[in-house]
């Protein structure tokens, strides 16, 4: 927590410097921040962040602590800039910084001051502390890494599996292809034996025109064809008897 810078005090005494920093405290906790001058800003900056420690505490005794510095004794209103003060340390200041320890203020200097040339800054409060949960412990990454093989194991079958049925189906499509591949060659070879059916048909029939083309520009019948040497020794001793009768 810083310290108050010494040298002069603030004001015309003890008493006027006291009051000053009550009010600067009662409009900072009131507004989130206000424009003073740098020396000013310095000496509210530990008083603030100590009236914040207290309302952190949350006790009856730390609010009576708080309310002899920000206590409004010249009016009696209940919407008073001092009630308003109290509400908003109590109930939005303090719990924004339950997990910040120390550190609840800044100071932004923005230049001199036009007339006496006074060096100015903004005092502010910070913004909400953002706490990162915590690393897990060793034991529960060497549990987590006794589990991993034992899940990768019970992995490892259904990838056998799946991989066995995909091959099974492969092999079974492949096995359909080849058999439609082999009746469209069965087909076609049927279609060629009966093409060359045709051919042989349609051959036949033109040669049997021919001949009877040829039958009818010579005008002999089929049984007028000359006879073979074989059927001709047949007809000569068929004969013959005829013969040896005639001449007895």
């Amino acid at each position: 927590m810083p310290t108050p810078s010494k040298g002069p005090r603030l004001g015309g005494g003890p008493a006027h410097e006291r009051l000053m920093l009550a009010n600067l405290a009662t409009a900072l906790f009131e507004h989130g921040k206000i424009t003073t001058t740098e020396a000013k800003a310095k000496r509210l900056r530990p008083l603030a962040e100590r009236l914040i420690t207290k309302a952190k505490r949350g006790d009856l005794h730390s609010r009576r602590l708080v309310m002899r510095v920000i206590n409004d004794r010249t009016t009696k209103r209940m919407s008073s800039p001092a009630d308003r003060a109290m509400h908003n340390l109590f109930t939005e200041i303090a719990p924004r910084y339950a997990n910040r320890n120390g550190g609840y203020t800044r100071i932004i200097k923005i230049g001199s001051r036009k007339g006496d040339n006074a060096p100015m800054a903004v005092i502010e409060l910070v913004e909400e502390l953002t706490v990162t949960p915590p690393a897990r412990k060793s034991a529960g990454r060497k549990s987590a890494a006794k589990k991993a093989p034992a899940d990768q194991a019970g992995k490892a079958p259904a990838k056998r599996s799946r991989s066995r049925k995909a091959a099974e189906s492969e092999a079974a499509e492949s096995d359909a292809a080849g058999a439609d591949v082999a009746g469209a060659d069965v087909a076609g070879a049927d279609v060629a034996g009966a093409d060359v059916a045709g051919a042989d048909v349609a051959e036949a029939a033109v040669a049997a025109d021919v001949a009877e083309a040829e039958v009818v520009e010579t005008g002999a019948s089929p049984s007028d064809e000359p006879e073979t040497p074989v059927e001709a020794e047949h007809s000569a001793s068929a004969e013959a008897p005829d013969d040896d009768e005639s001449k007895s």
